[in-house]
Order: C-alpha cells, then sequence, then structure tokens
C-alpha cells in the first residue's frame, strides 16, 4: 500500500481551483474550514434555508445554493449524508458541474454501490479522513493531521491522483500520512468497522455489559464506570501502542482476565454474525436496506434511536458526567458551532 506524506504532494496544482463543499455536517464543516486555513478558495453550498447557513458564515465561509456552487466550481465535494447524497447528486449538482472537472467523496459508498453514477468525462477520487469531522478538524487547528484515504475512480485527465494527494495534504492527511486504496476496499472495511466493531459492537458491548451488572443488583453507577467511562482509558492505550502497550500498562490480573474471558465474549458465533455481516456489505444488501429505510422515512431507525436514548445506560452517565465539569471544557464537539 502507497503511503505519501506532505512533502509527496504538490499543492500547486490545487491553487486557482475553485472547491465547493456541498453539506456542512460533521465532514464538510471540518474540510471546508481545513481548506479555508490552508489558503484555498473554498465556497459551501447548502439549500436555501439550510439551519448550516449560519454555522458555515459564523466561520467566515462564503455560503451560496448547491446548484450555484457546482456550476462555479472546479472540484465539487460532496459532503452530504449517504441517504441524501444521490438525490442531491441528480438534482443540483449533476446538471451543473463542469465538463472535465473533479468530483470527490469522503466516503464510497455512493460510487461503490451505484448509488450516483458520474458522468464519464469528470474525474472522480476519494479522500477519505480516517476520523469523525470533529476531530479531523480539531487536530488539524493544533497542528497535527488525521491519517487520509485516497481512491481514483475515473481519470479522464490523467492528474486526478495529483488532484488527490494534494486535496488530502490541505485538510491535513499529510501531517500524518496519505494511505492510497480503492472504493470498494474503502467502503467495505468502513462499513464493516462500524457495524461489527468500533459502533454497532462497541455500543451493544457496553449495554449488555452494563445490564449484566445491574441485573446482578450492583449499582448502576458502578456498572457505569467499569462498563463506559473507563472504556477510555483502555482505548488511549490501544490508540497509542496497540493492544500490546494495553496488556502491558494494565494489571498481571487485568491481563489473564482479557486472555481468558475475551474469547468467551467473542466466540465463535460472533465471528459467524460477523463474517454474514461483512457478507451483507460486500453484496450490496445492506446499502439497499439502508436506503429503502431512508425512503421509508427511517421508522426502524427512528424507533431504535429513541430506545437507544432511553437506555438507564444514558441517565446514569449525564447525571455522573455533572461530577466532571472539565469534560464541558475544550469540547470537540459543540452542536451550536459545528
Amino acid at each position: 500500500m502507497n503511503l505519501y506524506y506532505d512533502m509527496d504532494a504538490n499543492l500547486e496544482v490545487l491553487h486557482g481551483k475553485k472547491i465547493a463543499v456541498i453539506g456542512y455536517g460533521s465532514q464538510g464543516h471540518a474540510q471546508a474550514n481545513n481548506l479555508k486555513d490552508s489558503g484555498f478558495d473554498v465556497v459551501v453550498g447548502l439549500k436555501p434555508g439550510s439551519p448550516s447557513r449560519d454555522k458555515a458564515q459564523a466561520a467566515g465561509l462564503e455560503v451560496i445554493d448547491s446548484a450555484d456552487a457546482a456550476g462555479i466550481a472546479d472540484i465539487v465535494v460532496m459532503l452530504v449524508p449517504d441517504e441524501l447524497a444521490p438525490a442531491i447528486y441528480k438534482d443540483q449538482v449533476e446538471p451543473n458541474l463542469r465538463r472535465g472537472g473533479y468530483l470527490t467523496f469522503a466516503h464510497g459508498f455512493s460510487v461503490h454501490f451505484q448509488k450516483i453514477v458520474p458522468r464519464e468525462d469528470m474525474n472522480v477520487f476519494m479522500v477519505a479522513p480516517k476520523a469523525p469531522g470533529h476531530l479531523e478538524r480539531h487536530e488539524f487547528t493544533q497542528g497535527r493531521g488525521v491519517p487520509c484515504l485516497i481512491a481514483i475512480s475515473q481519470d479522464p485527465t490523467g492528474d486526478t491522483h495529483e488532484v488527490a494527494l494534494a486535496y488530502a495534504s490541505a485538510i491535513g492527511g499529510g501531517r500524518a500520512g496519505i494511505l492510497e486504496t480503492t472504493f470498494k476496499e474503502e467502503t467495505e472495511t468502513d462499513l464493516f468497522g462500524e457495524q461489527a466493531v468500533l459502533c454497532g459492537g462497541l455500543t451493544a458491548l457496553i449495554q449488555a455489559g452494563f445490564e449484566t451488572l445491574v441485573e446482578a443488583g450492583y449499582a448502576p453507577e458502578m456498572a457505569y464506570f467499569e462498563c463506559l467511562h473507563e472504556l477510555k482509558l483502555i482505548v488511549d492505550l490501544i490508540y497509542e501502542g496497540g493492544i500490546g502497550d494495553m496488556r502491558y500498562s494494565v494489571s498481571n490480573t487485568a491481563e489473564y482476565g482479557d486472555l481468558t474471558r475475551g474469547p468467551r465474549v467473542i466466540n465463535r458465533s460472533t465471528r459467524r454474525e460477523m463474517k454474514q455481516i461483512l457478507k451483507d456489505i460486500q453484496s450490496g444488501r445492506f446499502a439497499d436496506e439502508w436506503m429503502a429505510e431512508c425512503e421509508a422515512g427511517k421508522p426502524r431507525f427512528k424507533q431504535l434511536e429513541s430506545e437507544g436514548s432511553q437506555h438507564q445506560i444514558e441517565a446514569v452517565g449525564a447525571r455522573l458526567r455533572e461530577m466532571m465539569p472539565w469534560l464541558k471544557q475544550g469540547r470537540i464537539v459543540d452542536r451550536a458551532k459545528n
């Protein structure tokens, strides 16, 4: 796998080009502001009446309608939610794209599963930061960056790789490292990681552990600290030095419990489910299910989201976090601003 840094990128290829960021959510706000701070000509495209307009303008960004932004841009960056991207692209972006221009994404979902099929004359690439947008922006403002993945889907002009590399560097990726991949590989591994480990697997494990302790008669506050709060301490160790450093840092008792009891939780049955989840992703079944859910108004999504927000662990956690006011200082996520 090819690895690049800032020294490998020619930022001159972006100078003189108008960059339109369509959307101002997690990734949209991060990439637009990072591009602006790097000295590039960026405009934010939003629908009329979007509540994000005030946030973008308060950050000093020019904001215009998405259709107009697509029409004046050399590089159009699609940073709207996957479920909204096909309609926004078809109605507001595609009719206004400049012939031979550049179209980029932060995730391969729409292109890989053909929810968006770009015109053949378009140069299509992906720059996927390996962090949520709020953390990506935070790291950039601290003089750091998060690793980025780049991939090329269409290259009629022959310079799309150079432009992709420059773009990744401009948003801070070259500070941490830029890895080359494909739309297929990024999409399928990203979805699997989210569903089986980082989000789905993790939150289900946290809630199951919490419920097990509470149902056995232990105080909810104790269950919260042991199954959620202290997770950050363990993840920080793993993030810094891998699983090996975490095991080096914890007690021998904890490590023995890790080595002998962990496989009882994540067992053959769990691995079979993981393989089925991956198959559903690879076949496009999950993508079709998600788009159908959105077209129906997200009934199951809203029900499950509501049930999760009402889980006992949320109320206990909110109360305990009030005991730690420092958690509110320098927050990465500020819903009023980003």
